[in-house]
């Protein structure tokens, strides 16, 4: 009975996970006539620095991102029952727009002319380069990225028993002591959570990096559509790049959840 319920989900993966990914590695290997090469992995290394600035982008946004959003889902989760889903609703809004508007208006705002140039016209600063910059880049991915983090962390945090908090604060803690030793531990799966919900997409993104980074800030996922839609069409190294970037972010998140796993040793 627990195979016939399991089978539909088993179907799922194998027809839009584990296909998808053989032929992705298939391509990868081979050539357009079908013959088993590794030129197209070595072809990668040319565009290490592309690599590293998609990297680097994606993390100092996820990192962004953490800050902004673990004192905000703290005071959610602390927030009258009442009143959280009300708060949750504002924090799902923009989501409900359509992910290529949200990406245009803050194109309007960053503009030379558009309204942050405006106000800063107005209080004698001259208009700035905002636009086309990898700081625009940054901005639109914490935009568009940051409920994922929140949440996860607002799930997690809302869920410790205050009895906990209490008990550290009876046992001579401070409010710094409780956040370092009882919230922060407690809340750590939910780090680990959105820290991967934020930097996946964000590694991987090219619409914010086009839109706002003008084309002169080339990330991972504007190679990759260079590949397999731009004039230099090469599906073949579009795969070797893709294959990269799944080691690239299983890398990543393995390192992670090694640190993920030490904070649960030192809590047992």
């Amino acid at each position: 009975m627990k195979k016939l319920i399991s089978a539909p989900y088993i179907l799922w993966m194998a027809v839009f996970i584990i296909v998808p990914l053989l032929m992705v590695a298939y391509f990868a290997f081979t050539t357009d006539t079908g013959e088993f090469t590794l030129d197209n992995l070595a072809a990668v290394s040319q565009y290490s620095n592309i690599f590293i600035r998609s990297i680097w982008l994606a993390a100092i946004s996820t990192v962004i991102c953490l800050i902004i959003a673990y004192p905000l889902a703290i005071i959610l989760a602390r927030t009258d029952k009442s009143y959280q889903s009300t708060i949750l609703m504002i924090v799902m809004l923009p989501m409900w727009m359509n992910f290529l508007l949200r990406t245009y208006a803050w194109m309007t705002l960053l503009g030379n002319n558009g309204l942050i140039n405006g106000f800063l016209g107005l209080i004698g600063i001259a208009p700035q380069k905002l636009l086309n910059t990898q700081g625009a880049i940054v901005l639109g991915m914490v935009y568009n990225y940051l409920p994922y983090m929140i949440l996860p962390l607002y799930t997690v945090i809302e869920k410790i028993d205050n009895s906990v908090i209490e008990a550290a604060q009876d046992l001579g803690c401070n409010s710094a002591r409780t956040m370092l030793k009882v919230i922060l531990p407690l809340s750590m799966p939910g780090i680990m959570s959105g820290i991967t919900m934020v930097f996946v997409p964000a590694i991987s993104t090219f619409i914010i990096s086009r839109m706002l980074g003008g084309g002169s800030n080339l990330l991972i996922g504007d190679l990759i559509e260079m590949q397999f839609l731009g004039n230099s069409y090469n599906p073949n190294l579009g795969a070797a790049i893709s294959l990269v970037l799944m080691v690239i972010i299983l890398l990543i998140m393995t390192i992670l959840n090694q640190f993920d796993d030490d904070e649960d040793r030192v809590l047992m």
